[in-house]
């Protein structure tokens, strides 16, 4: 038997102070108040009281500090995994609105459907669900928990229900430390199918700084 349930688990506020867009780039760790923010949704997830079987975690410091609450609330070891890394970007290291001012950036936006700026959605989709399907098979029973990113948690939501991954970034479901749970279910062609069956923000995330995912 298979997990029974897999929650998508979005990191903690990350300290940023001049605001960037941080992508990929190493030091951006999480800041105090994203630690209680990861903390909330640790405690979240244990309320539900569910065993989870596996930790899996995007490389990233803030993911990794992210996950260490987990590690502590449910005693299990996190497993990196760079399927659920943040995607890449052009404008890393930058402030989106000086970066869009400059006209020679212009050219970067071209294509907004795949997009143009950063790794493709249908890429992150692929690697998403690929290690989801990979943690699921891989516990016999109970609940997994994967730590990750916003954009690739949100385009995995849009894929999985059948909607466009193209998006307004401002208008994502993807709060810092949000919770969004799948279960495998059977299809009526008899083939399994993830499905989403929850999502919650059990973080307070009032000031939060959140202006560095891709």
């Amino acid at each position: 038997m298979p997990a029974d349930r897999l929650h998508l688990v979005r990191h903690g506020e990350v300290h940023n102070p001049r605001r960037v867009l941080y992508g990929r780039l190493p030091g951006f760790g999480l800041s105090v108040d994203g630690r209680r923010m990861a903390r909330q949704a640790a405690e979240h997830v244990q309320a539900l009281e569910r065993p989870v079987s596996a930790l899996v975690v995007s490389p990233l410091q803030r993911t990794r500090e992210s996950a260490e609450p987990f590690v502590e609330l449910f005693g299990i070891e996190p497993f990196i995994d760079d399927r659920v890394i943040e995607p890449s970007n052009v404008f890393e290291g930058r402030r989106m609105k000086q970066a869009l001012a400059n006209p020679l950036n212009w050219r970067h936006l071209v294509q907004p459907d795949v997009p143009s700026w950063g790794e493709p959605y249908a890429h992150i989709v692929a690697r998403m669900t690929a290690a989801m399907q990979d943690a699921w098979d891989r516990v016999p029973a109970g609940d997994v928990v994967v730590v990750s990113h916003q954009l690739p948690i949100w385009v995995t939501h849009l894929a999985l229900s059948h909607q466009p991954t193209r998006h307004d970034p401002r208008k994502r479901r993807c709060a810092l430390s949000s919770v969004t749970s799948f279960e495998r279910r059977d299809g009526a062609d008899g083939s399994a199918r993830w499905v989403e069956v929850a999502y919650a923000e059990p973080a307070s995330t009032a000031g939060a700084v959140d202006v560095g995912a891709v």
